[in-house]
């Protein structure tokens, strides 16, 4: 068996360029590599170049069910009931289990690693210095943020940073620390700006959503830096896109009723980078029905705890005067449907299944879904931002900004403000002074659940909030935890969630034999 950290390019670049999603769609990938040793004597042209960068984004959407399972199966808000993947959730996995594996993951690695290595020596009259420079961003972006995905999940993992082309290269490489890990993506953040070629758009709207820009390492830059509590930092990414005034830049959408096209048609503006599929230009499909289907078998569903939350909210816009046969902001008709798939029944069902990857711009309540598997995966949209920086804002103690940035996404989604206070009256201070850290932080949480059910946030917004400052909240981040499960029982998972290294997945045992240098989470070693 191969191992993971070495993927030969030219064994699958036929048959990556061949499915891909972008080839029909413009002519920046008409060209695409032939099927012989990537070495250095294969990378001639820019075309040689921007196959790579788009097998990189190939990978990247074949990652996306385990993006889903690993951002949200321990989060309390969805479970599954499929017995191998409810391990995860219950914190029960052991080396030899399925979710374990990440080759997917360095295989967008090594295809950035690649770009990054050989795209500066292509001697090709017509690939510009300004394109080269993109390409790069494009490359760097790719391979910083699955460091921080595998980051978020393993904690801590071999960091390679040159390409696996042929069998030249070390198998055997050890696991670096969480710090380095985090100071090598702040890295390859920051090179790709030094470039000053990180584009704001692409000619087509869907590359200008869909391929790495320079809004999408500004958001990638500052979640790297809240996860490693660099406030200052993460404050100041925020605001490159939140106080951007360019054309064509992301920007929140404040319409409650508009808040379902950020995922039907998707390529909103709110959005800053999602993964696209497009049936009817290209016949391409993922298996999003299949993970999210309207059925108490589905793979994925609400738990009882996010159930009521969803109730509750809906039940808030009611009161306000939304109409139940119509969508209700963020909830009825934009995140779930009921179980009777009619809105009568929406009161007492029990069993809510998501709907932002199933419906349409069309009130679809009763059988009428998307026709096809392909809706798209938001990696970063502008709400999150707000929320990111409110976070920062909290940890410094900036209450009253965090407040405002928190009733921003509170009001979109047709609520009142947090605890009644208008930020923005000229008392406010008064009443701000009166909340604490904890109080907003929690807020925050319920906020990004809330707003982001499916995208794969969930866990790592737990996470990070028992994390901080020496895992100051660990308690209440246990509680949570106990709270939202429901396929295991409370004794076990206090017992668990008190060693933090439990907090993150093993390697997987195929590495730590191909890898002699690979040390397992202490948390399962032996196991």
């Amino acid at each position: 068996m191969k191992h993971t950290l070495f993927y030969n390019i030219s064994s699958v670049a036929v048959a990556l360029v061949a499915s891909l999603a972008f080839s029909s769609c413009n002519s920046w990938l008409d060209v695409k590599p032939n099927n012989e040793q990537v070495t250095s004597d294969y990378w001639k042209s820019k075309e040689d170049v921007q196959g790579v960068i788009t097998s990189g984004y190939v990978y990247m959407r074949q990652a996306v069910p385990t993006f889903i399972k690993w951002g949200e199966l321990r989060g309390g808000a969805m479970y599954t009931s499929n017995s191998g993947d409810a391990k995860l959730q219950n914190f029960e996995m052991v080396p030899t289990d399925k979710l374990c594996d990440y080759s997917t993951i360095y295989k967008i690695i090594n295809m950035a690693n690649s770009v990054i290595r050989y795209a500066p020596g292509v001697n090709d009259d017509t690939y510009y210095e300004a394109m080269r420079n993109a390409n790069l961003c494009e490359a760097y972006f790719l391979r910083a943020y699955s460091y921080l995905v595998l980051v978020k999940n393993f904690k801590e993992v071999p960091l390679v940073i040159e390409p696996y082309v042929d069998d030249k290269n070390p198998f055997d490489i050890a696991k670096s620390t969480e710090e380095d890990i985090i100071k090598q993506i702040k890295a390859d953040v920051e090179a790709a700006l030094a470039t000053g070629a990180a584009k704001g758009t692409y000619e087509k709207e869907w590359q200008t959503k869909g391929r790495a820009t320079k809004w999408a390492l500004y958001a990638l830059m500052a979640d790297a830096c809240v996860w490693s509590e660099d406030y200052d930092k993460a404050i100041e990414y925020c605001d490159k896109i939140l106080d951007a005034t360019d054309a064509f830049r992301p920007a929140f959408m404040t319409n409650t009723n508009d808040w379902f096209t950020i995922f039907y048609p998707g390529n909103s503006n709110e959005s800053i980078f999602e993964l696209n599929w497009d049936y009817n230009k290209n016949q391409e499909t993922n298996n999003f029905h299949s993970l999210f289907e309207a059925s108490v078998n589905s793979p994925l569903m609400f738990t009882t705890r996010a159930i009521e939350n969803m109730r509750e909210e809906t039940k808030k816009l009611l009161a306000k005067g939304y109409s139940s046969d119509s969508r209700m902001g963020r909830m009825l008709l934009a995140t779930y449907i009921p179980e009777t798939g009619t809105t009568t029944g929406w009161t007492t069902s029990n069993n809510y299944y998501m709907w932002k990857y199933r419906g349409t711009d069309v009130q679809d309540i009763a059988g009428g879904v998307r026709a096809n598997q392909d809706a798209h995966f938001i990696i970063y949209r502008v709400a999150e931002i707000v929320l990111l920086k409110a976070q920062a804002e909290i940890m410094k103690g900036n209450y009253l900004e965090a407040l405002k940035l928190i009733d921003k996404v509170r009001v979109r989604a047709g609520l009142d403000y947090f605890n009644g206070i208008d930020p923005e009256a000229a008392d406010a201070q008064k009443y701000v002074s009166q909340l604490d850290e904890l109080t907003l932080l929690e807020e925050v949480l319920n906020q990004k659940e809330l707003e982001f059910y499916g995208e794969a946030k969930r866990w790592y917004d737990l996470l990070w909030f028992g994390r901080i400052q020496n895992n100051k909240y660990k308690t209440q981040f246990i509680a949570k935890m106990i709270e939202g499960n429901q396929t295991t029982n409370a004794t076990w998972l206090r017992s668990v969630l008190q060693n933090s290294n439990a907090w993150y997945m093993p390697l997987a045992e195929d590495e730590l034999q191909h890898n002699k240098l690979l040390k397992q989470n202490p948390y399962y070693a032996g196991k």
